[in-house]
């Protein structure tokens, strides 16, 4: 498939992806590429972010591709629970929030999340029924790599071990990020097969 082929649907995490973020870029630049907003990105709840991703996917008229990050990630987990097989075609899985371990996230501006509370927690460990990548930084400070590898297992991802990367935002320099870009067109050609 190629990205005129699917309906991109974007996945902000925790406070939302800002302008220089990548996943803004690939909004600007992807034709057939949306953002899925929620009403509330700073102090989020689950039943409303997956409901609002469900939403989105409904109105959609070619087969549906999900690109989360962070705590986007999580909701997509959630969502993949309630969902029938086909609802979605793929989901590019990015820098996922450990909301289990929230309690030692750092401070994200001036703001602190606990995962239990919103909802988020526990994550789901059932296999997607979808298929899917998940890109995951060796010191991201949101999720481990052992644990981001333990959720690729579970959720049977494809898992891509991005180095030092951080959190891959625009905060550890993953603006642009022209190897997701080369990373996401790969997974979509695999969906053709």
């Amino acid at each position: 498939m190629r990205t005129s082929d699917v309906d991109i649907l974007i996945v902000p995490g925790w406070s939302s992806s800002g302008p220089d973020h990548w996943q803004s870029r690939w909004e600007r630049t992807l034709k057939t590429a949306r953002r899925i907003e929620q009403e509330n990105w700073v102090v989020p709840e689950r039943e409303a972010w997956v409901g609002r991703i469900i939403e989105t996917a409904v109105q959609s008229t070619r087969p549906v591709v999900l690109v989360a990050h962070s705590l986007g990630v999580a909701a997509v987990a959630h969502m993949a629970k309630i969902v029938p097989k086909g609802f979605v075609s793929g989901a590019f899985l990015v820098a996922p929030a450990d909301v289990d371990d929230a309690a030692n996230w750092p401070e994200t501006e001036g703001f602190t999340l606990d995962g239990a509370a919103s909802g988020f927690a526990p994550l789901p460990l059932d296999p997607l029924p979808f298929p899917s990548v998940l890109v995951a930084s060796s010191n991201d400070p949101y999720c481990r790599i052992e644990r981001a590898t333990e959720l690729a297992a579970a959720w049977g991802s494809t898992l891509v071990e991005a180095g030092d990367a951080g959190h891959i935002n625009g905060a550890s320099g993953h603006g642009p990020w022209p190897e997701g870009v080369l990373r996401f067109g790969t997974f979509l050609q695999t969906l053709a097969e």
